[in-house]
């Protein structure tokens, strides 16, 4: 994979990075080790338990390059892009450190049998449960350098297809760096085609706003949620009892939502590998199925009722904007007041007057 990171460098030998902010955006090749099919489970991260681990039983790394140029960095997309020069851009979430993004995303491709160039962009968290508001003030430190990576890989003619897959507080950088790129640019890249987001860890009022802002050229957006999610709920709590995109429950907005054709894949009902139930989207071996046909490019409609089925996963194609009047008024989300009000946000005609009110 290439690691794109705003961490600082280690000084310890056996560390590369930090989980604090460096001054530059430091590049690196990596190639990491997987143990044998038969020898691990689906989702699920060996670690090394030695200074030297054993391959046939544990994740090892096995290289680790310095990428010095742009030069490098063309060289390295030509050399691992796919046929139809496919990118998997992977933005980590909270309480991270660098081997564990580089570990997790090395097993999300692996399990996922994605074979998109890997892209991972690690961010400076801390990896500790206690430095939640640090690693939020590190998402915004690192958004411009998101951006820039989401950039450089859309202008690079060996890629012609973009993905992004971020996790928990990782899809509030991701949001928010689109965000900029929109405003900035007035439109997405049109290679950004699927943006992922599992358990994302955003105000859902927030996000109502990233999406709007985000423009006509949307992407399109495939969303992990889980009312079970007990991160995302001690994350609500944090932030004032506003709920998490990724820990409320959509589908009831449905009939309204779905005209702007992001695809919602509740895993409430899904028993989880870790306690907290935030990590269903890469250690549940029929969550991780389906992640890698989302991120082939490939439409969920006509298998997501049978993946509901049999693991008992709902899912429901949902327009955002109108998230705000369905949280406010539930009775409301069928209205034809409240269609009214989705039309005129996500029109062109902003900074209208109407009934005494502003759109917003």
């Amino acid at each position: 994979m290439l690691v794109a990171t705003t961490r600082k460098p280690s000084d310890d030998p056996g560390q590369l990075y930090t989980g604090d902010r460096g001054t530059a955006i430091s590049l690196n090749s990596i190639v990491v080790s997987i143990p044998p099919d038969q020898n691990r489970t689906i989702g699920k991260v060996q670690w090394p338990l030695l200074v030297k681990p054993n391959p046939e039983r544990e994740f090892a790394v096995l290289n680790v390059g310095k990428i010095a140029s742009q030069q490098q960095v063309l060289e390295w997309v030509r050399q691992n892009r796919n046929g139809k020069r496919q990118v998997l851009i992977f933005v980590h979430g909270f309480n991270n450190t660098y081997a564990d993004a580089v570990f997790r995303f090395a097993q999300i491709v692996h399990d996922t049998g994605t074979d998109a160039a890997p892209i991972l962009f690690t961010w400076p968290s801390r990896g500790d449960v206690f430095d939640y508001l640090y690693d939020k003030e590190s998402t915004n430190y690192s958004r411009r350098a998101l951006e820039d990576l989401i950039l450089q890989a859309t202008k690079s003619p060996d890629v012609a297809d973009v993905t992004i897959l971020a996790h928990s507080m990782g899809a509030w950088l991701t949001a928010e760096a689109l965000r900029d790129i929109a405003l900035r640019d007035k439109t997405i890249p049109a290679k950004v085609r699927n943006v992922v987001f599992a358990s994302p860890d955003i105000d859902i009022d927030v996000f109502r706003r990233q999406f709007i802002e985000l423009g006509a050229n949307r992407p399109h957006f495939t969303i992990f949620t889980s009312t079970n999610d007990k991160a995302l709920e001690v994350s609500r709590l944090l932030s004032g009892g506003v709920g998490r995109v990724g820990g409320t429950d959509l589908r009831p907005y449905a009939p309204v939502l779905e005209k702007l054709g992001v695809s919602v894949i509740d895993t409430s009902a899904v028993v989880p590998g870790d306690p907290l139930g935030h990590n269903a989207f890469a250690d549940t071996p029929d969550i991780v199925r389906l992640l890698g046909r989302r991120l082939a490019g490939q439409s969920l409609s006509g298998e997501e009722a049978n993946v509901a089925d049999r693991i008992g996963v709902s899912a429901a194609n949902f327009a955002w904007s109108a998230a705000r009047v369905a949280v406010a008024a539930p009775a409301a989300v069928i209205s034809p007041k409240a269609g009214e009000i989705l039309k005129r946000e996500l029109s062109s005609d902003g900074g209208q007057i109407v009934d005494g009110q502003i759109s917003y």
